[in-house]
């Protein structure tokens, strides 16, 4: 029984794929889509549940929010045997053409946070798994829904890092001045704050990793956070991320 997930091979039914919400309370949502969906566990911010498609076993896992706690979800899988894991967000826009209601599919991050350089040093790349990738992709575009794929600027901090100024302080170290500027310069799509740790530790453990993120703000239009389409665009970055881990569950070895 691994101490901080609750779980144990035999709980997980020795599944290989895992996916990942930040939010345990987004885990029920997204075990909705799944056959015959039950609870696993509650243990801090990792919230469990396992479902099924065509009778394999797909687990459903909250990592709350950051690289810190994602490390140690990641890492205590890893230990059971899980080696595919597909992350699913939300995230803020920082690229013009990305709009609220959009979908991000993530093939690499910038690593702006802390926990990934003890894995790998700074120059390793924080890659997304191809085939994880494909497959979401795929399932994207026969749900016919609006998505990007490029890179994401992964973050420790919510506030400062991703240059908000509605924070309990206004002040900005010099280094995040006009900084989500600069990004939007160099192409990346979006901030969010668990790619980087994840694409991290997975390519260097061995593992396969991808990501996608419902847009739910457009930061070149303000702070503010799309809350009308919040419910809708959580669901359709869990539709996506559903139709993805059964695509690469069918394909695994029986």
């Amino acid at each position: 029984m691994k101490y901080h997930i609750n779980l144990d091979k035999g709980k997980i039914e020795n599944s290989r794929l895992a996916i990942l919400p930040g939010d345990p309370g987004r885990v029920p949502l997204i075990m909705e889509l799944l056959d015959a969906p039950n609870k696993l566990a509650s243990n801090r911010e990792y919230v469990s549940g396992l479902g099924y498609s065509k009778g394999a076993p797909i687990l459903v896992i909250s990592t709350g929010i950051g690289g810190p706690s994602t490390s140690i979800c990641v890492d205590e899988l890893a230990q059971l045997g899980v080696d595919h894991f597909i992350r699913v967000g939300t995230t803020g826009a920082i690229n013009k053409n990305v709009l609220a209601g959009d979908l991000i599919i993530t093939t690499g991050s910038v690593r702006l946070d802390g926990a990934s350089r003890d894995f790998a040093p700074i120059e390793y790349p924080a890659v997304a798994d191809f085939f994880v990738t494909k497959a979401l992709e795929k399932a994207a575009l026969q749900l016919d829904v609006r998505h990007h794929i490029g890179i994401t600027v992964s973050t420790d901090t919510f506030y400062q890092a991703q240059e908000r100024h509605n924070g309990f302080s206004s002040f900005l170290l010099p280094k995040h001045h006009n900084s989500t500027e600069r990004w939007r310069k160099l192409n990346a799509l979006n901030y969010e704050m668990e790619s980087s740790v994840l694409f991290t530790m997975c390519a260097s453990f061995g593992l396969k990793a991808g990501c996608v993120s419902g847009v739910i703000t457009e930061r070149g239009n303000g702070e503010n956070i799309d809350l009308p389409g919040l419910v809708s665009t959580q669901k359709m970055a869990a539709e996506v991320a559903v139709i993805a881990a059964k695509a690469i569950e069918s394909n695994f070895e029986k």
